[in-house]
């Protein structure tokens, strides 16, 4: 075999290596005309190399490059700096751990891995046998591993280190491992969007439900997936209870409800999220098979989440992405389901092609889900240019945010009511009466602090002689509204939207008086088109705003979506930032940019690839002039939400038998 040694650090020459001898001692099976390359370099250099090609930030000591031919075999890089500390440390020459750090790499060259446990026995087990040749004693009998960090193998850090602890199933430390990846698996989403932070948990917790090999019960698999996904539920969902305290009045009411609240959400959230884990782990299919099944699974208890109880498909695992728009406005060919399918069974590739690289099936499992992802990255940049163009921008809209607290905004005595009311008008109104010329002014929702009846007229648009949009409740026919009222400059009411998707438990009672409720709304009619000032919109009040297809009537194409939310309650809490993110969602999904004009903040001017193109931090009180444009029609909104399941449960089934099939003949 032929060696090439390249000194890319003048620091190795001092040292007499024979790299050439070495090399060849570690070639098992090797073609006579086989060729290698080592080069000898120092921490900056494969720093670099490591951050490129394996995501990860620093140096270590040997890194390998298969080539993947028999006469190529590939490079080995040493660095003289590692090299040199972990001599020191294990008080060995130099010349010694370079020398293992060859038959290290060229192991790996030849496809030796230490990933699984039983892999890393037969690996360093030829490591011992090739140094003891050259007269190396057995470095491992210090427990000093070559690349003890593992980065010299793409992917096998994070896997390894679940794989070479013994984690007892149904032992204690299972229990809080899994409990603590679902804490982890929360942080994908705004406002930590540490996107790879969810889809590492939740392929160590795939890793965890696969390891037992036999047909398990459903109870015994429910219990063993619980922890992460009562958790992971109650990590992004508990800033709903902040809304408890942020009045005092109802905070002395429904104080006593937080825990009940918590328990409420790990439970319920514990069951949807662990349906897709505990499928597989009850499900006795081939590792082929297992990442269509998953994705599938998955994807069916995200679209069950639009309507099961009212409805709420919070933080789709689609969302994580929004920090990369190509991925993200993938959700206009296929939504957020489509992009959670593919995330989701790549996921479940990645694992299964650690655990059995050797499968070609699995090879073309992972490829195609990788296939997937990219066909709807190069549709996303599509998509990005299009919402780019600016041609039918909207005229000028003014979005106000009072900002102001709630308890200012409502919590008064009676006498006191209609004064603290007018001081919250006359505030609102000199943030819209500022310099500039908007042709239309949007108010947060609930922002009209009296209620509007019938034949009443909005004084607010009267005094900014603006054509006006805010949220009030409204009453009528012996029931109270959450509203969107359009006023003309002159005050006299256009048009009245009703919310239809209403909050359980804080606009609405589920379960009747069993358990008390602030408010007691009743739902309006749904989708409509409104018209004001050459601008046609779609209404959405609060969080209509997170439910795919459900703002646009079928065959009718808007200009914006107009949403109108109050996040006051949620605080400068993760939830307000997520809900700005579902807005994007939509935004990406139905190819419409959107207007949100939120109480406390976040308020922004959304484009239909989800971009922001101006915004309002929470807490600012102030006003924000904008245009939108970019408006189109998206694939995902021609097929619809139940279009598409009916399309990923197919391709879903369809390749599953392929894959079946293909196992069987092998």
């Amino acid at each position: 075999m032929k060696v090439y040694v390249n000194y890319n650090d003048a620091r190795w020459r001092k040292y007499k290596i024979d790299f050439d001898k070495i090399a060849n001692a570690a070639a098992i099976d090797v073609a006579p005309d086989a060729e290698v390359s080592i080069i000898l370099t120092n921490d900056d250099e494969i720093h670099k190399l490591n951050r490129e090609y394996r995501n990860i930030d620093k140096p270590t000591n040997v890194l390998s490059f298969e080539l993947g031919d028999d006469i190529l075999l590939g490079d080995i890089y040493i660095s003289i700096d590692t090299v040199q500390r972990e001599a020191d440390a294990e008080r060995i020459s130099v010349a010694e751990h370079a020398a293992h750090m060859v038959v290290h790499g060229m192991l790996h060259l030849q496809g030796y891995d230490h990933i699984k446990n039983h892999d890393a026995d037969v690996m360093e087990a030829k490591e011992v046998e090739i140094l003891n040749k050259l007269n190396i004693k057995n470095p491992y009998v210090q427990d000093s591993a070559v690349c003890s960090d593992l980065s010299c193998c793409p992917g096998g850090r994070f896997f390894a280190w679940l794989q070479r602890h013994k984690i007892r199933v149904d032992g204690v430390w299972q229990y809080i491992i899994m409990a603590v990846l679902g804490g982890i698996a929360a942080l994908g989403f705004a406002p930590f969007n540490m996107w790879w932070a969810t889809l590492l948990a939740i392929a160590a917790v795939y890793k965890l439900c696969i390891r037992v090999q036999q047909k398990s019960g459903i109870w015994r698999a429910f219990l063993r997936v619980l922890p992460f996904s009562a958790v992971y539920a109650i990590a992004m969902f508990w800033w709903v209870t902040h809304s408890i305290y942020v009045v005092p009045e109802l905070a002395a009411q429904f104080a006593v409800w937080t825990v009940p609240a918590l328990i409420g959400i790990g439970l319920v959230g514990g069951i949807i999220f662990a349906i897709p884990f505990v499928t597989i782990s009850c499900m006795c299919t081939f590792p082929e098979c297992r990442p269509f099944l998953f994705a599938a699974v998955w994807t069916l208890v995200l679209w069950l989440r639009e309507w099961l109880f009212t409805g709420f498909p919070w933080n789709p695992i689609a969302n994580i992405f929004m920090p990369m728009p190509a991925i993200a406005n993938s959700m206009a060919l296929w939504g957020a389901l489509g992009l959670s399918f593919v995330t989701t069974g790549l996921i479940a590739a990645c694992v299964e092609l650690l655990s059995n690289r050797k499968n070609k099936c699995i090879w073309f499992v992972f490829l195609g889900f990788v296939l997937l992802m990219l066909v709807g990255g190069m549709y996303g940049k599509y998509n990005c240019d299009v919402a780019r163009d600016e041609k039918n921008a909207t005229p000028v809209i003014r979005i106000v945010q009072p900002a102001l607290t709630q308890d200012k905004k409502m919590a008064h005595t009676h006498d006191d009511a209609v004064r603290a009311a007018m001081q919250n008008i006359n505030a609102m109104v000199g943030l819209a009466a500022a310099p500039g010329n908007p042709d239309l002014v949007v108010f947060p929702e609930t922002a009209y602090p009296f209620t509007i009846v019938e034949n009443d007229k909005l004084p607010i648009a009267t005094m900014l002689g603006k054509s006006t949009i805010i949220g009030a409740t409204s009453y009528m026919n012996g029931n109270l509204y959450n509203s969107m009222i359009v006023a003309s400059p002159d005050g006299k009411i256009q048009n009245i939207y009703n919310k239809s998707h209403l909050v359980p438990f804080g606009e609405y009672r589920p379960f009747g008086d069993i358990i008390p409720t602030p408010g007691i709304l009743t739902a309006g009619n749904g989708a409509e088109i409104i018209s004001v000032d050459g601008i046609r919109f779609a209404p959405a009040i609060c969080y209509e705003i997170i439910f795919s297809d459900s703002l646009v009537p079928d065959e009718k194409s808007p200009d914006v979506i107009i949403n109108i939310t109050n996040d006051t309650w949620f605080g400068n809490t993760p939830g307000t930032y997520q809900h700005l993110d579902m807005v994007r969602r939509y935004a990406i999904e139905s190819g419409l940019p959107i207007v949100r004009a939120n109480y406390s903040g976040i308020s922004a001017f959304v484009l239909s690839d989800g971009g922001v193109l101006s915004q309002m931090p929470v807490g600012y009180a102030g006003y924000m002039d904008g245009i939108v444009y970019g408006a189109h029609v998206t694939p995902y909104r021609l097929i619809g939400r139940d279009g598409w399941m009916i399309i990923i449960l197919a391709v879903a089934c369809m390749c599953t038998v392929l894959a079946y099939t293909a196992q069987k003949r092998e």
